[in-house]
């Protein structure tokens, strides 16, 4: 048998294919050469190239929210001071709570988090905090009439808050120091809402920061504190540990050169306890209807005569926004009699908002924009206290709230439905389906009711013909 014969052809590449190789191989080395060479954009040079600073926050009215005066809150204003200080444009990212704006932070979805996050040690596993921004307390809360507890031994109800929070974090690192101490997390109410069924007696207790507990109480007066669960707790911005300092160094810088009076003012214009002079009790209004009302009922009567509303109405409104103060001046920016903003005085071509006429010519005007921007179907009674609900909470916010009337089952064109629905702007799983967003609607409701009682004693004083619209139901209990 003859041996087999192996043959090793050697590869000739033809001189085309040669100059095709060289060429890639020239190309492959020169882009590792580039890609070694050039500079690694930090995070802050990303974020200015983009022109985009994304702040991941919830709706809260501590920290971002829309009013009828446009976007508001502690951590919008002080993050659009940061962007504005960047030369960027502020994207808030809303998210459903604070355990997913850190997420967001944590996935690259949101350059930091601004959402009035307490600072933990459980949390700066994950990102680092900046400075503090503010300080606050973790309180329970009971409704007044039901016995106080002195401590959470004294707890003879259900105690719920929200899940995944750092209040939920802190029962649990209690509980060996209260071994009979039990209490619900929900996933689906938010702390406004809890607050809420606390002072209609729905709930026995919950536990929240003294400052979104400090706003509430001025709407829901029967909410009382029972004590602190712990001492003051920093609420601070949330940035990754990603190893680049860029980000954080330069918010370090920009919240120390924020004066102490700009942050004293910040901080009073949003928890301070001297505010809109918006929920003043019937007593006073006698007085000030002898003393006040004189110097501008000729101007709510012209006012009123002119755009067709009875001119007891538009002083009722004036009186819940001001307490017919023509200087008044709100934490959030609007002025005058009628707190009109900036931006609708300009509308309507307001020239000097501390003016009282102007004021009042201006706010009856609004007013009725607002009513004749309200759908057909919508027939009095019910018309007036949309209109004013909308003067309030923005008309956006009023269509939002029918919606949702119709989504339960209400009708939209009855204030009773639409009101039951207002609250809902404040939950998570409600406003998330609406076009606008989140809204604080309980103290629309509290609005609309105050305006409907000034305004039935207003003519029961002047004497005048009993008002026309019928009374309004009675509010739950608080």
């Amino acid at each position: 048998m003859r041996p087999a014969v192996v043959r090793i052809l050697a590869y000739r590449p033809s001189p085309q294919s040669l100059r095709r190789n060289l060429g890639l191989l020239a190309a492959t080395l020169l882009l590792a050469v580039l890609s070694t060479c050039s500079p690694h954009k930090d995070v802050l040079t990303q974020i200015r190239a983009q022109g985009v600073l994304k702040v991941a926050t919830i709706n809260s009215p501590t920290t971002y929210y829309f009013g009828a005066k446009g976007a508001l809150g502690y951590d919008y204003d002080l993050a659009q001071g940061f962007a504005d200080q960047l030369g960027v444009k502020l994207d808030m990212i809303v998210a459903q709570s604070p355990q997913e704006a850190i997420e967001m932070v944590e996935d690259g979805r949101a350059n930091l988090a601004a959402a009035g996050l307490a600072v933990s040690p459980s949390r700066e596993l994950h990102v680092r905090f900046s400075q503090p921004l503010l300080t606050v307390k973790p309180q329970l809360v009971y409704r007044m009439g039901d016995p106080r507890p002195s401590s959470l031994a004294d707890l003879h109800g259900k105690l719920t808050v929200v899940s995944n929070s750092v209040h939920a974090e802190r029962l649990e690192s209690l509980k060996k120091q209260y071994p009979n101490l039990s209490w619900d997390e929900t996933d689906d109410q938010e702390t406004e809402q809890l607050l809420y069924e606390v002072a209609n007696g729905q709930l026995q207790y919950t536990i929240a920061n003294s400052d979104i507990i400090a706003i509430n109480q001025r709407y829901y007066p029967r909410l009382r504190v029972a004590f602190d669960l712990a001492d003051a707790q920093d609420l601070a911005w949330a940035l990754p540990r990603d190893g680049d300092d860029s980000l954080f160094d330069a918010v370090q810088s920009y919240i120390a050169g924020i004066s102490g009076k700009t942050l004293a003012r910040l901080r009073d214009r949003y928890f301070g306890h001297v505010e809109r002079i918006n929920y003043f009790g019937a007593v006073t209004l006698a007085s000030q209807v002898q003393s006040r009302l004189p110097k501008y009922r000729s101007a709510f009567m012209a006012a009123g005569k002119k755009y067709g509303v009875d001119w007891r109405l538009l002083a009722a409104m004036g009186y819940q926004e001001s307490q017919w103060d023509p200087e008044a001046v709100s934490p959030t920016g609007v002025r005058g009699l009628m707190m009109l903003t900036l931006d609708t005085a300009n509308f309507l071509n307001v020239q000097d908002r501390e003016d009282p006429t102007q004021s009042i010519f201006g706010g009856a005007q609004y007013y009725t924009q607002l009513y004749d921007q309200l759908p057909d179907p919508i027939k009095e009674p019910d018309r007036t206290w949309m209109a004013l609900a909308a003067y309030n909470i923005g008309l956006g916010h009023l269509l939002d709230a029918r919606v949702l009337t119709r989504e339960t089952g209400g009708n939209a064109n009855h204030w009773l439905d639409v009101r039951n629905s207002l609250p809902l702007l404040t939950q998570a799983r409600w406003y998330s389906r609406t076009r606008h967003g989140y809204a604080r609607g309980f103290e629309t409701v509290t609005y609309v009711g105050n305006v409907r009682t000034f305004y039935d004693m207003l003519t029961w004083i002047t004497n005048g013909a009993p008002a026309k619209a019928k009374p309004e139901p009675a509010e739950p209990p608080l």
